[in-house]
């Protein structure tokens, strides 16, 4: 099946695109992380609610605030990578309404009062900004390693204490080793996750 986007674009974002865990020593400018959101923040969010922020870690330093929270088989790939990215959501996201959605005097109010709503709406429209996120550094030419196995309430204390965002998952970038990586672990097949009705 043919598209808009080419082959080789699959390729890059999907079919040969692995998660990394061992770094080349290929520094991530300022330039390339400004891309890269400009292009995640386009995707789409329950009404432009935008909750997801990122949190860029570059220096040895802030990396190793970091290093208490990650799990033991965490730490060596994190802390080698050139960027670590701390994806979380902002619970107060309806502050930026007027920003997001000028004129809507209304919108604010489906979400204000009820905290599982927030809750919710924060954390899944976040969790799909990351993954934006994730396409848009392989569309870079940025390799990505997605991870769990961290101490969330640490994390969260260290980089977020006395704010309103919320720590989801974390994400090393950078060029990784193509001689480091294993071979793709099997997907399940149309037919075992997927149904038409």
């Amino acid at each position: 099946m043919s598209g808009i986007v080419n082959d080789k674009s699959f390729d890059i974002i999907f079919r040969e695109a692995h998660s990394h865990s061992v770094w080349l020593d290929k520094a991530v400018s300022d330039i390339t992380l400004q891309a890269l959101y400009d292009l995640l923040c386009l995707g789409p969010t329950s009404a432009n609610c935008s909750p997801g922020r990122f949190l860029f870690l570059r220096s040895t330093e802030a990396k190793e605030r970091l290093r208490p929270y990650l799990s033991a088989g965490n730490v060596a790939q994190t802390v080698s990578a050139p960027v670590v990215a701390i994806v979380g959501h902002d619970l107060a996201f309806c502050n930026k309404f007027d920003t997001l959605w000028p004129g809507n005097e209304e919108v604010r109010t489906w979400f204000e009062g009820n905290d599982a709503k927030l809750e919710e709406t924060a954390f899944r429209n976040g969790s799909l900004q990351g993954a934006y996120m994730i396409i848009a550094a392989r569309s870079l030419g940025l390799d990505c390693g997605p991870m769990s196995g961290f101490d969330m309430a640490g994390v969260n204390g260290e980089f977020f204490e006395d704010t309103t965002i919320r720590v989801n998952f974390l994400c090393n970038l950078g060029h990784g080793d193509p001689a480091a990586l294993p071979p793709r672990k099997p997907r399940l097949g149309f037919n075992e996750a997927a149904e038409v009705l």
